[in-house]
């Protein structure tokens, strides 16, 4: 059975997650991978910041009616799914260890992406969460 509400989340979440890669990519960034799913968790944008550091990178993503909204993005970034988020990167790690450098490491950045029907749309960076 097609579920509308199911369809019009993916779509919010896709279209935020594109919104992210391509700010990414304006700021010099690398989009190596996304939409990474695995039986253990997810990875939305993996990437390699400008300085060579492998980012993983979680994107939230919110239809704002505008952008006073007391609801953001960030907001639904649970404990539970940072923790989680973690150990997904370290299994990534683990099993692509050529793409760390020694040097930079890897961190965990969040994206949050507020959407409004206007297109004055706001996106926050938060570099190692």
């Amino acid at each position: 059975m097609f579920n509308k509400n199911m369809f019009y989340k993916q779509f919010i979440g896709k279209l935020g997650e594109d919104t992210a890669a391509k700010h990414l990519s304006s700021k010099g960034y690398d989009i190596l991978f996304r939409n990474l799913n695995w039986k253990w968790g997810e990875l939305d944008l993996i990437a390699r910041d400008p300085d060579g550091t492998l980012v993983f990178i979680e994107v939230k993503t919110l239809q704002c009616l505008t952008l006073n909204t007391v609801l953001k993005p960030e907001d639904n970034l649970t404990t539970a799914k940072l923790r989680k988020l973690q150990r997904t990167a370290q299994l990534f790690i683990g099993k692509h260890p050529e793409l760390i450098s020694d040097s930079r490491g890897w961190r965990i950045d969040l994206m949050a992406v507020c959407l409004t029907p206007d297109n004055e749309s706001v996106i926050r960076h938060y570099e190692n969460i």
